[in-house]
């Protein structure tokens, strides 16, 4: 378990770093190419979800994170012991969940800069990366894992 939690915490502080990077190197909806025409840094302030839904409305994801959190937490000692796979997947998913709600807390808006110039995609960070590896990871389990030993 111990473990887990110094995944979480190296998460959250790749996180943090990668976004304290962006802010002291590029203004507000300045960026630049990384790989051109695939992948490029591009810093936007966030106040809402994906697509800028539910923009401004702070109170519903601190309402959200915390419920979530608790309930992965909760996961993560009761069931992760059952399962690598399933106890990183849920590191992974508190880690993604955390970095967001440490910018929410205290600036009031996400910080974002990953930004795919190939598709029309979301401005995305670590944690929201985070989030989808450890979705993936408890879809994988689940999709590996025998139906009689998920309903234990």
């Amino acid at each position: 378990m111990l473990l887990n939690y110094l995944l979480i915490a190296i998460l959250v502080g790749i996180d943090q770093i990668v976004k304290y990077w962006t802010v002291t190197s590029f203004a507000v909806n300045e960026g630049q190419d990384f790989i051109p025409g695939i992948l490029s840094f591009f810093y936007i302030q966030n106040d809402g979800a994906a697509w800028g839904i539910f923009s401004g409305q702070m109170w519903l994801f601190y309402i959200i994170t915390v419920a979530v959190v608790a309930v992965l937490i909760y996961m993560l000692h009761k069931e992760g012991k059952v399962s690598r796979l399933l106890s990183i997947g849920l590191s992974f998913m508190i880690a993604g969940a955390l970095g967001n709600f440490i910018d929410r807390l205290h600036l009031n808006y996400v910080i974002d800069m990953f930004r795919l110039s190939f598709i029309d995609f979301p401005i995305f960070n670590i944690a929201d990366v985070c989030l989808t590896i450890g979705v993936i990871l408890m879809i994988v389990y689940m999709a590996i894992t025998p139906e009689d030993q998920l309903e234990k």
